[in-house]
């Protein structure tokens, strides 16, 4: 049987050999890191979670926990891992980062029909089947290989990332325990501000010196995930009405909402590393600490992570792929992940399953059924490969999923019902193609 090389061991291509791998296709798995680091990454395990920590909800009648169910239908590995790594994020999926990183290398590593090359990739020029999956911080090389393969501009926005602090350091008064709603345990240490200080944290970010872009680059940021500066750009309010908003998170001291709340996330299993939820910022490093640090009960905070900012690319999809990521030009080359046009982690991991499944089926000689259209991971699949003059990447969200009745009513109530025909239709969709998953076990 032949080997499929995957290049790019990050989320996507990690579940997409894994995917093969237990289907007894061989792989040829490629990482260029420890030998090149990102700028974005810190440790040579494979699949590192680079962003936040969470892979968000696993509320079914959430888009996000909607695509982990189907993905458990048809058997994904990495969010099997997830699971067995996560830490207390109240409905959320978050993971310990060096847990999950080592679970999924030590699995990769050692199975026996993975092979795993620590070097970098630069061209184009490999056996086929191959799927290219080095997401948004592809190296300069192989990105220069794909320009030159691709019709059009080359594509590209900016990400943040969010910084991470010692809880220790925090005052033990600064705040308290609650989630949104109280929907799950209360997982979250919640920071209050009252007008005073919300409006000195603003004027702070403002006046805070950030990281530049190149000159020959326009700024062009994913919307989902605003620089806080970007943010505070638009308006005063904005920030309180985004990421810092106080809807559901009452104050137990007071029993009322603040004027706003910074939400800390826990991201360590011993509880001494915690994210600040949605404080993604391309601040330089002591401004980051001088603002951090005007934060109540942050005075003597010690950051253990600084926040950043990234150029990631993506490629125009509709344009350069037919369905399931497969490039027109070269048939046996697929792509996954970032780079494919989708945002998040889960999201990822769904189109490397995508491009394993569509690559065994060449393999076996037949030709893979369409992806319902009624399903997230459908719905997702769809609007990649839907032409678009302005392609952007999308996340999981219920407004992609095909409208079957009228909007009004119940939102929750809605969002259930299409919930439920979804795991209806991905679950048949398992049962009239077992060949494509005969040796994978649904997580059920």
């Amino acid at each position: 049987m032949k080997t499929v090389h995957v290049i790019g061991g990050g989320l996507a291509g990690c579940e997409a050999a894994w995917q093969l791998a237990e289907r007894g296709v061989p792989v040829k798995l490629f990482e260029m890191r420890p030998h090149q680091s990102t700028g974005a990454h810190r440790t040579h395990h494979l699949a590192e979670v680079v962003c936040s920590n969470s892979f968000k909800s696993t509320l079914t009648e959430t888009a996000s926990g909607l695509l982990k169910s189907e993905l458990a239908v048809l058997g994904c590995k990495l969010l099997t891992v997830a699971s067995d790594s996560r830490v207390p994020a109240a409905h959320a999926l978050a993971v310990d980062r060096d847990i999950f990183g080592h679970m999924v290398s030590q699995a990769i590593e050692t199975h026996p029909k993975i092979q795993v090359e620590r070097h970098r990739q630069d061209d184009l020029n490999l056996p086929l089947p191959a799927i290219i999956a080095t997401g948004p911080l592809t190296a300069t090389t192989l990105s220069e290989a794909l320009r030159e393969h691709c019709t059009g501009e080359h594509l590209y926005f900016y990400d943040a990332i969010a910084p991470s602090v010692d809880a220790d350091t925090l005052a033990a008064d600064c705040g308290y325990r609650a989630s949104r709603y109280g929907k799950g345990d209360a997982d979250y240490l919640n920071i209050p501000l009252d007008r005073t200080q919300y409006l000195r944290l603003i004027e702070g970010i403002r006046c805070a010196e950030t990281v530049k872009p190149h000159s020959f680059e326009k700024q062009k940021y994913f919307e989902a995930c605003l620089p806080i500066e970007e943010i505070v750009a638009r308006g005063e309010d904005t920030l309180r009405f985004g990421p810092l908003k106080p809807r559901g998170l009452p104050d137990p001291r007071t029993g009322r909402e603040p004027y706003a709340v910074i939400q800390l996330r826990q991201e360590s299993r011993k509880g001494n590393l915690l994210g600040l939820v949605g404080f993604q910022t391309r601040m330089t490093y002591p401004a980051q600490k001088q603002v951090l640090r005007s934060i109540p009960g942050f005075e003597n905070v010690s950051v253990l992570r600084f926040g950043s900012i990234h150029r990631n690319i993506f490629l125009d999809i509709p344009a350069l792929c037919e369905p399931y990521q497969r490039d027109r030009a070269l048939p046996g080359l697929f792509y996954a992940g970032q780079i494919c046009g989708v945002e998040g982690y889960v999201e990822c991991i769904a189109s490397g399953l995508i491009a394993a499944l569509a690559i065994h089926a060449d393999l076996a000689g037949r030709a893979m059924s369409a992806l319902p259209d009624d399903t997230m991971i459908g719905s997702l699949e769809n609007y990649i490969h839907t032409p678009n003059k302005d392609f952007q990447p999308m996340n999981a969200n219920m407004g992609i999923l095909p409208v079957t009745g009228p909007r009004g009513g119940n939102r929750r109530a809605r969002h259930l019902q299409s919930a439920k025909r979804a795991l209806a239709a991905i679950s048949e969709y398992r049962q009239q193609n077992t060949w494509l998953f005969s040796s994978i076990t649904a997580i059920v």
